[in-house]
């Protein structure tokens, strides 16, 4: 299932939907007028949902079963329910994640062109959940940074409460996957002179990484019961039309079991969690081409979707 926040156009109102074909329906608002009873809080949002586990999922699949036999009666209910996904307002899918995780230089390219080593182990860095924007949002350019780069990553939601998790077991903690765009602001995030002259304290992470709309994430959140191997999926990302990104999710450094095993040793991954895995080459940081205003980014994953995003000039 593709899952998703939206709201009809203009009305902020976000609810929790599901994709049905070129469509999303309402789902706490079509369970209602489906079978005439209340719906379960699960169904007004999706962290709420991925919190119900599996009999939340099991019943989400059974309403959305009977919902596309409705719809393809004679006399359908769920019709105003139905929004097609040209007409409505995307947010972020999960609106208020506990933690935003993500990784540097997990693909061996990316890391040879931004002239850095390698990590021996996962090198993971946060983002705080202001960042976070979704599908057709704009991206700012701040007023503090001229060098804004993008990151074309797929990010794992977490669907189980777990720490020390071995990573034979971590699959068994994915809820589904998502296209995410890890926004760097270069200029914030190096100090003078790097990486030649070295800061004793390294990067800038908090400016370099997590400004105000610096993670978009979307569209949707794809189930993993639909992607059986997150490892073997084309990803990139163009401007403009232009490609600027374009690799596999295959050619990781670190895998997404072994993300797992290495970020809950110590530390507890909870429902509605996020983990961005890293990128592939092709960054500005390599190439100098930095977004501007106008710039359309669009950072796409293979069965999941094309995350779309226009860059605007923040005003003075």
């Amino acid at each position: 299932m593709k899952l998703l926040t939206f709201s009809p156009r203009d009305l902020d109102s976000p609810r929790l939907g599901v994709v049905i074909g070129d469509h999303v329906l309402d789902i706490y608002r079509g369970f209602r007028d489906l079978y005439d009873a209340t719906p379960p809080n699960w169904f007004s949002d999706l962290k709420l949902l991925i919190e119900g586990g599996e009999p939340a999922l099991d019943l989400l699949k059974r309403f959305v079963s009977d919902a596309e036999k409705n719809l393809r009666s004679s006399s359908p209910t769920l019709l105003k329910n139905l929004y097609r996904l040209d007409t409505i307002d995307y947010y972020p899918p999960i609106l208020a994640p506990e933690k935003i995780l993500c990784l540097a230089a997990n693909y061996m390219e990316h890391a040879q062109e931004s002239r850095i080593k390698p990590p021996e182990a996962p090198y993971v860095f946060y983002k705080p959940a202001s960042a976070l924007i979704g599908h057709e949002r704009p991206i700012i350019m701040p007023r503090s940074s001229e060098k804004v780069d993008y990151e074309v990553e797929l990010a794992v939601i977490i669907g189980r409460r777990g720490k020390y998790v071995e990573a034979s077991k971590a699959m068994n903690y994915v809820f589904g996957y998502a296209v995410f765009n890890d926004i760097s602001y270069r200029d914030r995030q190096m100090p003078p002179g790097w990486p030649e002259k070295l800061d004793p304290f390294g990067q800038r992470w908090l400016h370099g990484k997590g400004m105000d709309t610096g993670a978009p994430m979307g569209p949707w959140i794809v189930t993993k019961d639909e992607i059986p191997d997150p490892h073997s999926l084309r990803i990139g990302l163009k401007v403009n039309g232009e490609t600027r990104q374009d690799s596999n999710t295959g050619n990781m450094i670190f895998k997404v079991d072994k993300i797992i095993e290495f970020i809950t040793d110590g530390i507890t991954l909870k429902p509605g969690d996020i983990i961005a895995t890293g990128t592939p080459p092709g960054v500005a940081l390599a190439t100098g081409k930095y977004l501007k205003h106008g710039d359309v980014v669009e950072a796409y994953i293979e069965r999941i979707g094309t995350l779309r995003n226009i860059v605007m000039k923040e005003p003075i």
